[in-house]
């Protein structure tokens, strides 16, 4: 939407307004479904920014969240952070690059040979990516359970749920 046309009072504050230096402004449509009126058809969200090692520290956090009996399944498997996709992982699963939260590459638990079956040389890998999750998140709150909703979709991958399924538990 050219800025031109946003409600008046909004297009002020777009451009007399420099967002904190860890955050960032983000122009975002309301939930579908819901109605405003037409001068407020967009709201603000400002991203939490944080360091990445704080970052990393909430990760761990959501995944000592995780209950045990999942964890015990988690046998040759990393958590990597990132700060955004690659333009290959965004095609891989038909996402924008700002869009994907995270992405779980390797093969699903259930997958897994039998007796005879070696172990893969190179762990399974989540992703998760900082940046994308910061964007839509506005509060150190909503920052914390985005990482473990995310990491739990992930998570679900891992023990081979399709999007489709996820969808379903995750309404």
């Amino acid at each position: 939407m050219p800025q031109e046309t946003l409600y008046p009072a909004l297009r002020s504050l777009l451009l007399t307004t420099s967002p904190p230096a860890d955050r960032e402004f983000l122009l975002t449509p309301p939930e579908r479904g819901f109605s405003f009126p037409p001068r407020l058809r967009y709201t603000i969200i400002m991203a939490f920014r944080t360091s990445r090692e704080h970052f990393e520290r909430l990760v761990e956090q959501a995944l000592e969240t995780l209950p045990e009996e999942f964890r015990k399944y988690f046998t040759n498997i990393t958590v990597i952070i990132e700060e955004y996709p690659t333009e290959e992982d965004a095609l891989l699963t038909g996402t924008g690059r700002k869009d994907l939260l995270g992405l779980f590459r390797g093969a699903a638990y259930q997958e897994r040979g039998g007796f005879f079956d070696f172990p893969p040389p190179l762990p399974d890998e989540i992703i998760l990516f900082q940046k994308n999750i910061e964007r839509i998140c506005s509060t150190k709150r909503e920052l914390i359970e985005e990482i473990r909703m995310t990491l739990v979709h992930e998570v679900g991958h891992y023990f081979g749920l399709s999007e489709e399924d996820l969808e379903q538990y995750e309404k």
